[in-house]
């Protein structure tokens, strides 16, 4: 008789959740582009330009949020990566718990003696980011925490009913899915989350955030309640890669592209967990060198040169929002994300955007074979095109050998654009006659990275 009073004390609590669900926002809202390349919001292109933020509800208090959306506003980000629950104990700055007895079917709704609670903590933080034109890609739940058997089909149902009819309203919520976890760990799990959601809240856009060196396609491609694709090309070099079959890419990312590309029916994808700045490669090994901007720099243009609708950066730093301590944060982090939120890979990243935006990437489709000299693993060069444009990255400076019988006009200047400030020069006479060769500016070294745009200057962007 006590579990079954319990019991019903709790589903009211849930569903008193519910009923709370904030005011419709004037918020632009997000959906799958008419071609299903790209992403639009309010029918406009969107380019998503995303952060991961993923510890913000259980480490930050408000001031701290405050500051953080504020900074990722001013350098562009328009996509926060958040967890709602990185575990079933999980708790905000206050100490206000997500769950009552870490259980997903049983969220606290109640208000705590300081007079927020968990759940009104989050209504708060997406609320704050809707002011600053910012979107909520919310975890419902880490992928470790079902892997575990901690969270049945059930108990999952329960939870994203509550999650969609208390932010179904949120047009600035977007839903991840998963959580660093293969969707064959706990299925049933996964498909049953997805489905719910999408049930209560068929107008917010859900993906699947996999595991490192694998795709939401291989698993939920076919399913309605997968909106779009996420890959996540994970923090370790060609030779760390084991012999297993998901690791066959390598830290070639725009091959998940290439791959998410050909499919049917055609979605949207992106990198939504590349290299993060900062981290050590490999992860585990603090030893190891740590990846740098420039590695940034090369996940994000491979990618969106391949046909991304946009790109996820991190920082090992922000990701967990380490504070100075005696004691190194995950994966070796030394340096306070106060100051690596000023670190030069999220500076750049607005670049990426202005240029895509620029030149009008909703129109844009991979153009690999005008390249002669594509180039493999650190030399490799990718092309991507629209009606009087064509751009290409090089990672390190290599030539840029082009077969010149291009499609957008005769009336052609080329120019050279930096990743690292957004600076453009000039880039020498285009020859329509054969292969043009294009010689970046600097030596040939890791981190020279720059794009070339050959440009119809008698069409106007």
């Amino acid at each position: 008789m006590k579990k079954l009073i319990y019991l019903i004390i709790c589903f009211t609590l849930v569903f008193a959740g519910c009923k709370q669900s904030v005011k419709k926002e004037n918020f632009p809202k997000l959906e799958v582009s008419v071609n299903h390349r790209f992403l639009t919001a309010g029918g406009e292109p969107f380019f998503w330009l995303g952060d991961t933020g993923w510890l913000l509800l259980s480490k930050l208090n408000s001031p701290d949020v405050e500051n953080y959306l504020q900074d990722r506003k001013e350098k562009g980000f328009n996509v926060i990566q958040v967890m709602v629950l990185h575990t079933l104990s999980a708790v905000n700055i206050q100490g206000d718990s997500a769950l009552i007895g870490q259980n997903v079917a049983t969220p606290n709704v109640g208000l705590s003696k300081n007079g927020t609670g968990y759940w009104e903590n989050l209504d708060h933080v997406i609320d704050l980011a809707a002011e600053k034109g910012i979107y909520m890609a919310l975890v419902p739940v880490w992928g470790s925490n079902v892997k575990a058997g901690t969270v049945t089909s059930k108990q999952a149902e329960i939870y994203a009913e509550f999650l969609a009819k208390r932010y179904k309203d949120k047009s600035n919520v977007i839903w991840l899915n998963g959580g660093d976890v293969r969707g064959s760990d706990s299925i049933h799990v996964w498909q049953t989350i997805g489905s719910t959601i999408k049930k209560f809240s068929p107008s917010q856009l859900v993906t699947f955030h996999p595991f490192g060196r694998t795709q939401s396609s291989r698993w939920f491609h076919q399913e309605p309640w997968l909106d779009f694709n996420m890959f996540q090309s994970g923090h370790r070099r060609y030779d760390q890669d084991t012999a297993r079959n998901e690791t066959r890419y390598g830290e070639d990312n725009w091959r998940y592209l290439a791959d998410d590309y050909q499919k049917s029916p055609v979605k949207p994808t992106l990198d939504g967990e590349p290299s993060y700045e900062g981290i050590p490669q490999g992860l585990h090994d603090t030893l190891q060198p740590r990846w740098k901007d420039s590695d940034v720099r090369r996940y994000a243009y491979w990618s969106v040169f391949s046909g991304a609708c946009g790109f996820t950066y991190g920082h090992n730093s922000v990701m967990q929002f380490y504070t100075s301590s005696p004691a190194a944060g995950a994966y070796g982090a030394r340096e306070p994300w106060t100051v690596a939120i000023n670190s030069p890979g999220a500076i750049q990243m607005k670049h990426l955007k202005n240029l895509m935006l620029k030149y009008h990437f909703q129109e844009m489709v991979p153009a690999q074979a005008i390249i002669s000299n594509q180039g493999e693993r650190y030399n490799y060069l990718t092309a991507i095109q629209g009606k009087n444009c064509i751009l290409v990255y090089t990672c390190n400076g290599r030539p840029i050998n082009l077969e010149t019988e291009y499609t957008i006009g005769n009336e052609l200047i080329a120019r050279w654009f930096s990743p690292r400030d957004g600076k453009i020069v000039e880039a020498g006479e285009v020859d329509k006659n054969g292969i043009s060769e294009f010689d970046p500016p600097g030596e040939e070294a890791d981190g020279n990275d720059w794009v070339l745009i050959i440009e119809n200057i008698s069409l106007k962007n």
